[in-house]
């Protein structure tokens, strides 16, 4: 059985930084798409497939709530990687020669302040990690990438400025995914619950459907909407809760929401992570 875990993005992209943090024992195995982690898991290539949902700052990833219902694969554990940015040089490289930093156009603005702080011109690159490995082939101290300290290890970089992000809050949130479920109570720190639901078409029923979790103390710390086969009003619904399906409260809130949704998909039970708290 393969003991690798695919990521979208090239080494040391902060998807990689999750592998690493969460699965330290498997190889890294990076996929151009979403969609080819996704194939690497169900061909067999890779054993997990590691996928961020969201982000502090820019909300869901795009695309990837469409993907998760689709993939066939069940979500088995969640990640949280703190987005620490990081101005990477070439070897013997020194701040001040800096003139130019590469990167994704996410990662850019969120250094705006120290790149205008030391007169450094901000260059768009596809992925982070991709700039950091084409800055190190191109060995010119005047050009650096923002990228993470995993990047710099990757291709012998220098940290020439560390964690120059302008703000603390930059996280972002992946989800571990494998061919089969596991439903057993594991962790340290409670389990949760991800479904996708569409509602049936009578009146006030998402109001209906939500309000068992309500009268049964079941935090539900996501719900998201989205349109889905390219109708206005075929809707579906993304939802996060805390606790385990056979937890009595769980059950009984999700009985309940059965009654008024015309599809009801539970997409994994997974240990609560406890960066969450």
């Amino acid at each position: 059985m393969s003991n690798c875990i695919a990521f979208q993005g090239e080494l040391g992209a902060y998807s990689h930084q999750a592998c690493a943090n969460a699965r330290p024992d498997m190889e890294p195995l990076p996929c151009k798409t979403f969609e080819d982690v996704i194939d690497a898991v169900k061909s067999g290539k890779a054993a997990l497939a590691m996928l961020p949902v969201e982000n502090t700052i820019y909300g869901r990833v795009a695309d990837i709530h469409r993907l998760l219902p689709e993939s066939g694969l069940k979500i088995i554990g969640e990640a949280f990687v703190r987005v620490h940015i990081n101005l990477l040089g070439v070897q013997g490289a020194k701040l001040e020669d800096v003139k130019e930093a590469h990167s994704h156009v996410v990662l850019l603005p969120q250094c705006a302040g120290f790149l205008k702080e030391h007169g450094i011109r901000g260059r768009v690159n596809a992925d982070n990690a991709r700039a950091a490995r084409e800055i190190s082939e191109r060995g010119e101290p005047a050009v650096a990438a923002l990228a993470s300290e995993l990047a710099a290890q990757i291709y012998g970089l220098d940290v020439l400025a560390r964690h120059i992000e302008d703000t603390d809050s930059n996280t972002t949130r992946f989800l571990l995914m494998a061919d089969q479920g596991d439903n057993a109570r594991r962790g340290e720190h409670g389990m949760m619950t991800t479904f996708v639901f569409q509602v049936r078409n009578i009146p006030a029923a998402l109001y209906k459907a939500m309000g068992g979790f309500a009268t049964n103390g079941v935090n539900m710390t996501k719900l998201e909407s989205y349109m889905v086969g390219g109708s206005f009003t075929a809707t579906q619904f993304y939802a996060d809760i805390e606790g385990h399906p056979e937890d009595p409260a769980v059950k009984r809130a999700l009985e309940e929401l059965e009654y008024f949704t015309s599809m009801l998909e539970i997409l994994g039970v997974y240990p609560r992570d406890s960066q969450r708290d």
